[in-house]
Order: structure tokens, then C-alpha cells, then sequence
């Protein structure tokens, strides 16, 4: 599952066990490497829920992908590549998406944002102004752009975390998405 070793059971984590298992289906392992700490589970929980509850979700999923694939995540790869499969596209456009997204049919909106998501994932200092002036030129409003934001600083905590802990994604994902998208979508950690 991780480096590190399961985590002793307590009421919290039981807790966390049961949730999640009724939500997903399964025990994730990251419920499982987040059992070390079930109050920050709790606050990731709450912050990635208010992050996500300000954003369209088809945004919030472009964004968290482009986080993913800077932070070279594969088990949030893998993750928000299924949302996006499930609900936005098909297979092929997912899979392209991982890899050149300007190529994907996607709106010049939705291309500054994943190329956005992308710069901040990979590099936060490396923003300027005129990055933010882009966006505005696409359309969104400064409330916007930082949700974006808010969004890529959620994806890095969570996808460092379980880089860090060796958290390997749920093997459930070897039967819900097909080989080449699932290759597309590990990105190398």
C-alpha cells in the first residue's frame, strides 16, 4: 500500500474506514496512509469539499489533472482522469488530455486553465501577472482564477502527500479503465 506501515486502528479511523468504503466502494489506500492523522484526513476532507463546492466541476477536474501530471502523480492521475472519463469525455480525449491538452477540443478557456494549473503545479513562483492577465483575456474573473489556484494548492498538498508516503493507486482502477488510458494517466509517481 505505502512505505509506511498500516496505522493502528481506533474509533476515528474506523470511522474513516466505514465512509469511505460506503462512498467509493472500497478502502482507498490513501484512507488508509491518512489513518497516521484521521483530524488532517478530516481538514483535507473540508478543504478540498469548500475548494471543489466554488468550481464548476468540469474546471475543478481539468485543473486537478494538469496538477497531477506536473506533480507527476499517478494515483491522482489516475483518479480525476476517471471523473473526467465518466462524466466529460471519452477514453482517447482523457488519454490526450494527459499528455498535450491543446489538442483535445478543448475551449481556448479551458486550454489557458489547464496550462495555468500546470504553472502554478510545477512552479507557484514562477507566476506573473501576466499569467493572471491571460486568464482574464479568457474570460474569468479574479474570483475565478484564484479557485483555480485554490484548487492546484489542494491537489499538491494531497498528491505530495501520498507521492512522499509511496501511497500506490487503488488497484480498482486496473478494471475500470482500460490499459492505454491508465497508461496515459500514471505519470510516474
Amino acid at each position: 500500500m505505502s512505505h509506511l506501515e498500516q496505522a493502528e486502528q481506533s474509533p476515528d479511523t474506523e470511522r474513516m474506514f466505514d465512509a469511505d468504503t460506503k462512498a467509493m466502494g472500497y478502502l482507498p489506500n490513501y484512507t488508509r496512509l491518512f489513518a497516521h492523522s484521521p483530524a488532517v484526513y478530516l481538514a483535507w476532507q473540508q478543504l478540498n469539499g469548500a475548494v471543489k463546492a466554488e468550481m464548476e466541476l468540469r474546471r475543478y477536474e481539468l485543473a486537478t489533472l494538469a496538477a497531477a501530471r506536473a506533480l507527476r502523480s499517478s494515483y491522482c492521475g489516475l483518479a480525476h482522469g476517471k471523473v473526467l472519463r465518466d462524466k466529460f469525455f471519452d477514453a482517447s480525449t482523457v488519454a490526450a488530455l494527459a499528455s498535450d491538452h491543446g489538442s483535445t477540443g478543448l475551449s481556448a478557456q479551458e486550454v489557458a486553465v489547464v496550462n495555468f494549473a500546470g504553472k502554478v503545479a510545477a512552479d507557484a513562483n514562477s507566476v506573473v501577472e501576466a499569467d493572471i492577465a491571460g486568464l482574464r483575456s479568457h474570460g474569468l474573473d479574479d474570483t475565478e482564477i484564484f479557485r483555480v489556484i485554490l484548487a492546484v494548492g489542494a491537489r499538491c498538498f494531497f498528491s505530495t502527500v501520498l507521492s512522499a508516503a509511496g501511497a500506490e493507486p487503488d488497484p480498482q482502477y486496473n478494471d475500470s479503465l482500460d490499459v492505454d488510458l491508465r497508461q496515459a494517466l500514471s505519470f510516474g509517481g
